[in-house]
């Protein structure tokens, strides 16, 4: 009797040694999982850290890109309107063409105008020599072509004033012509000028603007390093708190 109750205590000592070391097994593997859990937690989380990173750069490598675009189309719209300098240009030497070719006219024609005059004269003397000898048969007659001679005479100095006045006109229209030409040519210039202003400004903010962002990365870079370090530390910490 005492030897089966001896062997009763002997089984039930072995089976609850074997439920203590299932039990003590279980809860190691299950804090092993716990752990093994958020180390891959943690590892997630980091990657889907470094993913929006990856995300944003590819977002401002876009905005970068319309930024481009937008310079390429303002490029071409200059090279436009460099295009339409050039033709002003060809308008502009057309013109002084133009004014070189009235101006061989006037030269013609006040050349014409001094041969007029001098065949006037020729014709003027002629007339006197003939009115000398027509004044020695008819006074009346004398008269008569000294009152023609003085009409043509008046008639000259009316063409001749005539002639003055256009010629006149037209130097005065030459003025305002050269005047508008170089009102036009500052104001080009001028033009000119805040354009490239503009670009070189326009450079300098694009400039401005790639430094900021390589900054602005390298601060998030080097934050996301520090936290990354700081939380494996404070895992390293805790393990070794836990241990």
């Amino acid at each position: 009797m005492v030897k089966k109750k001896k062997r009763t205590k002997s089984k039930n000592s072995s089976n609850l040694s074997k439920i203590a070391s299932f039990t003590a097994q279980s809860i190691s593997n299950a804090y092993s999982s716990y752990k093994k859990n958020q180390e891959q937690k943690k590892i997630q989380e980091i990657k889907l850290r470094k993913i929006e990173e990856n995300n944003n750069l590819i977002k401002e490598k876009k905005e970068l890109k319309v930024r481009e675009d937008q310079l390429k189309k303002d490029l071409d719209k200059l090279k436009s309107k460099e295009e339409d300098i050039k033709n002003k240009e060809r308008e502009l030497k057309l013109k002084e063409e133009k004014i070189k070719a009235e101006n061989e006219r006037l030269v013609k024609r006040e050349e014409e105008n001094i041969l007029f005059n001098k065949e006037l004269r020729s014709k003027e003397k002629e007339l006197k020599l003939r009115d000398e000898e027509q004044n020695r048969k008819d006074i009346d007659l004398k008269v008569r072509e000294e009152e023609q001679k003085n009409k043509e005479l008046r008639d000259q100095r009316r063409k001749y004033k005539a002639i003055k006045a256009m010629k006149e006109e037209e130097e005065r229209k030459k003025k305002i012509e050269y005047i508008k030409i170089k009102e036009w040519e500052e104001k080009f210039d001028k033009e000119q000028k805040m354009r490239e202003e503009e670009e070189k400004l326009r450079e300098e903010r694009m400039l401005r603007r790639e430094k900021e962002n390589q900054k602005r990365l390298e601060i998030e870079e080097k934050e996301v390093k520090e936290e990354l370090a700081n939380r494996l530390k404070t895992f390293d910490v805790d393990k070794t708190t836990k241990n």
